[in-house]
């Protein structure tokens, strides 16, 4: 869940496919919150259902909840939605209390760079990655990311249109797309055989408005 400076958030996104289809994440006014769009949600949830049954995901950059909630409503395991800002994280809680899904999605207020240098919580089989897009975190936290992942975990990206998607060569690129504001692409992690794995499907483009 990115913050952008030069756009203003929507009063809701919604959760667009699953056990909660349609429910409505209400988005906090602060200066700069970009929830990730419905369609490239949709999309990216297409890409990833045939992974998300019993999946542990991490929300690095939760926001609204959005992209970790829709993998929970899709049929994930279980959710680390992680949160810095106090509002946001109280307002995910408050989230998760109304979906009484607080035996599947934990929220942590947290720096995640903080959070990754701390000790593991557990493995997990798919990462969402989205980060305010003017703070130059992709980086840093992908060099932090191995020691928390499944052998062979998913990791989506997020960034604006001109920001070059190259999460480093533990990574196949495995589907990746566009819209007017932003390039949002999905990755197979590919140590040892997970290289093969990765590539059952070339990677293509897709494209939302």
């Amino acid at each position: 869940m990115s913050r952008q400076r030069d756009s203003a958030p929507p009063g809701q996104v919604r959760i667009v496919g699953g056990k909660w289809r349609g429910t409505r994440l209400a988005v906090a006014a602060l200066p700069g919150l970009r929830p990730s769009a419905d369609r490239v949600r949709e999309t990216l949830f297409n890409w990833l259902q045939p992974a998300l049954p019993g999946a542990r995901v991490l929300d690095l950059f939760a926001g609204t909840g959005a992209l970790g909630l829709e993998a929970l409503s899709r049929g994930a395991r279980e959710a680390l939605l992680v949160e810095r800002e106090p509002a946001l994280a109280t307002q995910l809680q408050a989230t998760v209390e109304r979906l009484r899904a607080g035996d599947q999605a934990q929220v942590l207020r947290a720096d995640a760079l903080a959070l990754l240098h701390a000790p593991l919580h557990g493995r997990f089989d798919i990462v969402f990655l989205d980060p305010p897009f003017d703070a130059g975190l992709w980086a840093p936290v992908l060099a932090l990311l191995p020691n928390w992942l499944a052998r062979e975990a998913w990791l989506y990206l997020e960034a604006p249109l001109d920001a070059n998607l190259e999460p480093g060569p533990e990574w196949l690129r495995y589907r990746e797309g566009s819209t007017r504001h932003v390039r949002f692409a999905l990755f197979r992690r590919c140590v040892g055989t997970a290289a093969t794995l990765a590539a059952d499907s070339p990677a293509d483009g897709a494209t939302t408005e």
